[in-house]
């Protein structure tokens, strides 16, 4: 008898959980909360994805290269009509195009039959969308619950940003969130070997498993011996980074139009072209970087000149950003979507791909910038800053700024 009601109780608990999980919550109070304490204290429970898992049989696999949803569920029973509806509900997330190495549960009933009752696909590390197959079709989508620990790194410049992070245990996507904070004051395709970094940041954890760097509170990059401060304040309910001085980071340009790659060639008055193998001024930087890689806008303004180079520059776009400045992208594989001549762009919009059309030896992208139409090196533009610290937030500006630095201070002396 008290099988039964133990059992009767438990099924129970995993339907109510079900239902909160995916926001189908009755609005009548829940009764008897003492007696189901009582019982959930001689048994623990476990929940997975808001299911009681002692109550299926649970097959996990992995989406296979070039499978979907089709492949996965047709075999259990479910039929393409159904597939169809639940194509229908999940939108705008469409499950028939589900990653290959993605993870997956089938979760079975525990009879004979052995019946297809809740498919979870995890959309990604934290993310999933839960699939109620039985009765009537119900999605839900929601995150695995995660905590947020607050950490502090530092690091030495041996070779490149990247393998720093890895030297010293920092999730290696830490390069790329520097790298953008400092977008518009380093060089990052140009460190130097000692170089250092300190930072001060939040990290997401799914158990033990890093799920990503959250907000970076305050970073120290020292970089050819000099200081370089990234401080975050919310200023006009819009969070940035600003200097010890209170200046923005941000800048007019972006210091590369491309995420993490390597100068292959520089900007030079005689430069033996790697094609016609004569020597030509070379106007720009080569950056090299594999085939397909994104490409972006390194500031404001539209699209002067969209097209074909045969002779040289292949796919290229050309973008006027104000009475002074333009800048060139060229050897392009392809352009981004809609993207026509005419269009406003904004800084760090996505506007072509990396490719090796016209004249080049393999994937690069030859960038350009034009100074009141004359080639300048990008590398020495000195783009203006937009709005530092405002006078009435200088004081709590200036508060948090040195609690920050007593801390790179006292990192620096060990």
């Amino acid at each position: 008898m008290r099988k039964d009601l133990l059992l009767s109780l438990i099924l129970t608990f995993s339907t109510l959980a079900l239902l909160i999980t995916c926001s189908k919550i009755n609005d009548q109070p829940i009764h008897n909360e003492g007696a189901i304490h009582e019982i959930i204290e001689e048994e623990i429970i476990q929940l997975e994805y808001g299911l009681v898992i002692d109550s299926f049989k649970i097959e996990s696999g992995v989406v296979k290269r070039y499978k979907n949803l089709s492949h996965i569920l047709i075999p259990h029973g479910v039929t393409p009509k159904t597939i169809d509806k639940i194509a229908h509900i999940t939108e705008p997330f469409d499950v028939r195009k589900i990653r290959s190495g993605n993870n997956y549960k089938l979760f079975f009933s525990k009879d004979s039959l052995k019946k297809l009752q809740y498919f979870v696909y995890e959309h990604t590390l934290t993310e999933y969308v839960l699939i109620k197959l039985v009765d009537s079709i119900e999605i839900c989508f929601d995150e695995k619950p995660t905590s947020i620990k607050k950490k502090m790194a530092s690091g030495t410049i041996k070779s490149n940003l990247w393998d720093a992070m890895i030297d010293n245990h920092i999730n290696p996507m830490m390069s790329i969130e520097l790298s953008e904070i400092y977008a518009w004051s380093i060089d990052f395709f140009d460190l130097k070997k000692g170089d250092q970094f300190y930072v001060i940041y939040e990290e997401r954890y799914l158990d033990t498993l890093s799920a990503g760097i959250e907000r970076i509170h305050a970073a120290l990059f020292n970089h050819q011996n000099k200081d370089f401060y990234a401080i975050y304040f919310v200023q006009d309910e819009q969070g940035s980074y600003f200097d010890d001085k209170g200046g923005s980071l941000k800048r007019e340009f972006l210091k590369a139009p491309l995420k993490y790659s390597r100068i292959s060639s520089h900007f030079s008055k005689s430069r033996m072209h790697p094609v016609l193998k004569i020597r030509r001024p070379h106007s720009g930087i080569d950056y090299a970087a594999l085939a397909g890689t994104p490409v972006y806008s390194v500031g404001d303004g539209f699209v002067l000149k969209k097209g074909y180079h045969k002779k040289g520059a292949g796919n290229f776009i050309k973008i006027k950003h104000n009475s002074v400045y333009t800048t060139q992208y060229a050897h392009l594989k392809g352009f981004a979507n809609g993207l026509k001549a005419g269009n406003h762009v904004e800084q760090g919009q996505l506007i072509g791909y990396v490719g090796a059309t016209g004249h080049a030896t393999g994937p690069h992208l030859d960038f350009r910038f034009f100074k009141n139409g004359k080639a300048v090196d990008p590398l020495k533009v000195d783009a203006p800053p937009v709005e530092p610290i405002k006078k009435i937030n200088k004081e709590e500006f200036e508060k948090i700024k040195n609690e920050f630095m007593l801390i790179f201070n006292d990192q620096k002396k060990h």
